[in-house]
């Protein structure tokens, strides 16, 4: 299990957990990043941050400083 924010672009992972507290979970959570989530990464900002995903069909844009709080297993990265 590792951090969303190390994932690189092209690859899958399902969130195991979601860390932080208050707000920023709050929002994270109404962004559709719960628990059991498959979760793409589409791309990085030129910068790396923020960093672009495709979750349950939709565009999510996260900073990569919040996508630490999110712990993923990795899905077959591609080869």
């Amino acid at each position: 299990m590792i951090q969303l924010s190390v994932l690189k672009e092209g690859h899958r992972a399902v969130i195991v957990r979601i860390g932080g507290q208050g707000t920023l979970r709050r929002r994270i959570l109404e962004m559709g990043l719960t628990k059991g989530t498959e979760i793409y990464v589409e791309k990085y900002a030129p910068l790396r941050d923020p960093m672009e995903l495709i979750v349950k069909g939709y565009h999510v844009s996260l900073r990569v400083e919040e996508a630490a709080q999110i712990t993923v297993e990795p899905i077959n990265p591609p080869a």
